[in-house]
């Protein structure tokens, strides 16, 4: 599905937008790029990212490593699949780094998002999460130490909103939604593995689009694995379209 490339001052706005909404410890700007420092499994939080499609030369891939590397953090990018930067890519070949987790980077609205439920009830959205919404993410089905650290990083985060979809007192499926920048994203969705293709995922995210536009956001984006089919097939019912993808890329440590 083609659709308008987004601008400059978006693709800078939705980068970071993306770090603020996982709450990374510590965010340094340096030479056009955000290097976000965080412990834990969300790759997003400890991968730099560049605010711009331009070149990049080694001087600049240096000082990114001198940062990491004076904090003990393995140094990681993340990088769009994009031709401004092939020669970075294959500079990071040569010093040993592995591109790995294809994402897309998806925009849509909040009014097309709205319209994924055409009738029947929306998710619940709270200002904080509760002990429920937290649990989904460690429960069968999910890795419980990645899933404590999506907790932690996305409950810390300031203005988000989380729902969920309740039954029989659990929650069975849950997303979060953070606003930045111009913009609201979609973080965090989850469905209990038991209760998966009854379209609770899609309630989830009526639910949030109602929240966005409440708010006076119309503008979405979210991220996606790229393998996954089910969530891809999902977002696009929801109006969503593929502004771009990326990799990580993380240096390999050597015995």
């Amino acid at each position: 599905m083609n659709t308008t490339p987004l601008g400059i001052p978006d693709i800078e706005a939705i980068e970071r937008a993306t770090i603020a909404a996982v709450s990374p410890d510590l965010t340094e700007e340096l030479d056009g790029w955000l290097l976000p420092f965080a412990g834990g499994t969300v790759k997003r939080a400890r991968s730099a990212v560049p605010l711009h499609r331009s070149e990049v030369d080694h001087g600049t891939l240096d000082r990114i490593e001198d940062r990491y590397d004076s904090r003990q953090v393995t140094p990681a990018l993340r990088l769009a699949e994009a031709p401004c930067f092939e020669g970075l890519r294959a500079e990071l070949e040569r010093r040993h780094y592995i591109d790995d987790s294809p994402t897309c980077v998806q925009v849509g609205s909040a009014q097309r998002m709205r319209q994924v439920v055409a009738g029947g009830a929306l998710a619940d959205v709270d200002h904080a999460p509760d002990a429920a919404w937290s649990a989904l993410f460690l429960g069968e089905g999910f890795d419980p130490v990645d899933g404590a650290h999506r907790v932690r990083m996305l409950s810390r985060a300031k203005g988000s909103l989380y729902a969920s979809v309740r039954e029989g007192g659990r929650t069975v499926a849950a997303g979060a939604m953070a606003f930045g920048h111009g913009w609201a994203s979609v973080h965090g969705m989850r469905t209990e593995r038991a209760q998966r293709g009854r379209g609770l995922a899609a309630r989830v995210l009526a639910g949030l689009a109602q929240a966005a536009s409440a708010r006076g956001f119309e503008r979405v984006f979210l991220q996606v694995d790229a393998q996954n089919h089910a969530a891809l097939s999902l977002y696009r019912r929801a109006g969503f379209e593929t502004q771009w993808k990326y990799c990580y890329w993380q240096r390999q440590q050597w015995p």
